[in-house]
């Protein structure tokens, strides 16, 4: 992978301290750099720089705190068993980021120069990535517009930040089954809408959810569509997929459901597994009538963050949907350790998803 042209690297005088293993949690500390890069129209993406980690200076009248023009990006670099680390899927993700952004009136990402920055900046940290296993360094680029102004069009100047967060399992026991709370009220991303794109705006309009679910004991929300209120959508911030009987089923990528890196994973080692997949809409109905027949054995959700989490009940208004005992199943656990076996090294990486750092 080339370098990036005119990266400049402005290294700290002021390490700090390294948490220990147990502190780590998610997203609550961060490492000693960071890298930018600006965007001005008529001129194109230009100073490129790794610097100190610390606050950024915004006009108040910058485009994101008005009009909410914000995107980010989430991927992990691992410490695979023999203490090299390495990115997975880097490529991909940096893609993705670069396709959403013009949803947003935003200037498509570089994606190979945020790949290439993304690679300096894991190297310049790398003893920050944590070695246990279920730990990673979270890597999380961030687009928002900068031009100081007040009319309603799209901005002319972005900001591009990358940070880096040493985390652990994003739910603690990773194959804990959690309870997911159906939401048949608020939507998280209608047809036409920005679903599709990890922009800052879908996650605000789901906190609501996410605490009412959290009232009623469980971790996260599974989202219908917003016409109706018929089909499963997304849990959270997570792809869903379930076993009905023999068959896989994931709902089929519209622009309201965000096209999951995990995601991809998940459908090439199943059909590589030989089993039935299918991307199909998949109505709650359909779901309540799995439940009852016994022909609904294994819910689970993707994402970067928590790579799989299995889904040991569903809670639909005063209805428990108990999916196979409260454990979790054998397919969930076989990907879980499929996935995580080829990010650190357990595995052979035959799909080439993994990115030498250092």
């Amino acid at each position: 992978m080339t370098a990036l042209p005119d990266l400049v690297v402005s290294r700290t005088e002021h390490p700090k301290p390294r948490p220990r293993p147990e502190e780590l949690g998610f997203g609550r500390y961060f490492t000693d750099h960071m890298f930018s890069w600006e965007y001005t129209a008529g001129r194109g993406w230009h100073d490129p720089q790794i610097l100190p980690y610390g606050p950024i200076q915004l006009d108040p009248a910058a485009g994101v705190l008005h009009y909410g023009q914000a995107m980010f990006e989430g991927m992990k670099a691992f410490r695979g068993v023999d203490g090299r680390v390495r990115l997975f899927r880097l490529r991909d993700h940096c893609l993705r980021m670069q396709r959403g952004a013009p949803r947003l009136c935003m200037p498509p990402v570089d994606a190979e120069g945020l790949a290439a920055a993304v690679r300096t900046l894991v190297a310049l940290d790398a003893d920050w990535v944590p070695a246990g296993p279920f730990s990673a360094l979270y890597v999380r680029p961030v687009l928002v517009a900068t031009e100081p102004y007040l009319g309603v069009r799209p901005a002319e100047r972005y900001r591009l930040l990358v940070i880096l967060s040493p985390v652990t399992a994003y739910y603690g026991d990773p194959l804990q089954p959690v309870r997911i709370w159906v939401e048949t009220e608020d939507t998280r991303a209608p047809r036409g809408g920005l679903g599709a794109v990890k922009a800052a705006a879908n996650y605000v309009a789901s906190l609501r959810s996410a605490q009412r679910a959290r009232q009623h004991g469980c971790a996260q929300v599974l989202w219908l569509d917003g016409a109706e209120h018929r089909f499963v959508e997304e849990v959270g911030t997570m792809n869903l997929f379930v076993l009905l009987g023999e068959e896989l089923v994931t709902p089929p990528l519209s622009d309201s459901i965000l096209g999951g890196v995990t995601r991809q994973c998940v459908l090439r080692l199943a059909r590589d597994l030989g089993l039935q997949v299918s991307e199909r809409p998949l109505a709650l109905d359909e779901l309540r009538e799995a439940h009852r027949s016994r022909r609904l054995t294994e819910v689970f959700g993707t994402g970067t963050a928590a790579v799989i989490t299995p889904v040991g009940e569903l809670a639909v208004g005063g209805e428990r949907l108990v999916i196979g005992q409260g454990e979790p199943g054998r397919l969930t656990r076989w990907l879980f350790e499929e996935i995580t076996g080829i990010q650190r090294g357990l595995r052979r990486d035959r799909y080439g998803w993994l990115t030498d750092v250092a």
